[in-house]
């Protein structure tokens, strides 16, 4: 018997169970429009619709401010600063609360879209690193006062739970988000000892308010080669893995499935990098990861990264073509 057609929402929530959706989702992560200019001149008709094309799921992500109001001029390294810190991250001021908010929860009611919403930005942009001054001013820190680092990481912690759970009273969202440039191709800056002391048991208070408001699927999303922290993020309930432009081996999503288990939920793991290099390595990429995870439930193949104007049209085509008739099997 053919299963019902059907929405975003429900496909990616059955996907996440474990269950058996008549289709895995697909999410395009946004082709950018001088990658469709390059493509019109390989061949795309000026206006094709690439989502009409292809099956590709609806998403949309909410992003919290999270900023300090104002933006400080020095970031804390004394505990008069980090007073001062606090007094910027305040959950109830109003501007803090997204643009069009009423309108949009009268539509989210209905919606047939994935609703994500991201709620952390990460370890490093938390403490205001966006220079090699401010790395260095963190690192000695971590070394010196821990402790220092761990109350702000508190801090801004709970002024997140707070804000999120302001929210949360509105909408239901299907997944949290969290985003973690934590290290680089190599592995994470800090341990994962370091790691689970310093910032998880700071997001503990955003765990706990996601929990209150029975939502089931955490992501951390990460631009490193995360793999170390793996264990520690799953015990504090960040159960799903969206890692993107990283090292492909380092990060193999069947390994990590192995490893893992079924408490590790996945979305993406396909090397963006094939698409570069030909059908025949994409034939190779698509159909040596993805059965296998899609057999065993709770993955979503994507892959790990945004499509830039060096891939050619055909390949993107290929690929598209064969994951679609992989996944619809």
């Amino acid at each position: 018997m053919k299963r019902d057609i059907m929405n975003s929402r429900d496909r990616f929530l059955e996907t996440m169970r474990f269950g058996k959706p008549e289709r895995v989702p697909y999410f395009e992560e946004g082709i950018r429009n001088q990658v469709l200019k390059a493509w019109r001149k390989q061949g795309l008709a000026a206006q094709a619709d690439l989502a009409k094309m292809f099956a590709t799921d609806e998403r949309e992500e909410i992003r919290l401010d999270v900023d300090p109001h104002p933006w400080p001029r020095k970031w804390p390294t004394t505990g008069l600063e980090l007073v001062d810190y606090a007094s910027r991250l305040d959950p109830e001021d109003p501007k803090r609360i997204p643009e069009g908010w009423k309108k949009k929860i009268r539509a989210w009611k209905t919606r047939p879209q994935v609703l994500m919403m991201r709620l952390h930005i990460g370890f490093f942009e938390t403490m205001g690193v966006n220079d090699w001054q401010r790395l260095h001013e963190l690192i000695v820190l971590i070394h010196d006062d821990p402790g220092f680092v761990r109350e702000m990481m508190r801090i801004n912690g709970e002024f997140v739970a707070a804000l999120t759970g302001h929210l949360l009273q509105d909408v239901q969202i299907d997944a949290a988000v969290f985003s973690e440039p934590i290290g680089d191709n190599h592995g994470p800056l800090i341990s994962p000892k370091m790691y689970a002391d310093l910032v998880l048991s700071c997001y503990q208070p955003i765990l706990d308010v996601l929990r209150q408001h029975s939502v089931d699927v955490t992501i951390l999303r990460t631009y490193a080669n995360a793999r170390l922290l793996i264990p520690v993020l799953m015990e504090y309930g960040i159960d799903c893995l969206w890692a993107c432009e990283v090292n492909a081996e380092a990060m193999d999503y069947r390994s990590l499935r192995q490893e893992f288990g079924k408490g590790l939920r996945l979305i993406g793991g396909i090397d963006l990098d094939v698409l570069r290099e030909g059908k025949e390595a994409i034939r190779r990429e698509v159909e040596e990861k993805v059965p296998a995870l899609l057999e065993q439930g709770g993955y979503v193949p994507l892959a790990d990264g945004r499509v830039r104007e060096d891939i050619p049209f055909e390949n993107y085509v290929y690929y598209r073509e064969l994951l679609e008739k992989i996944t619809q099997r």
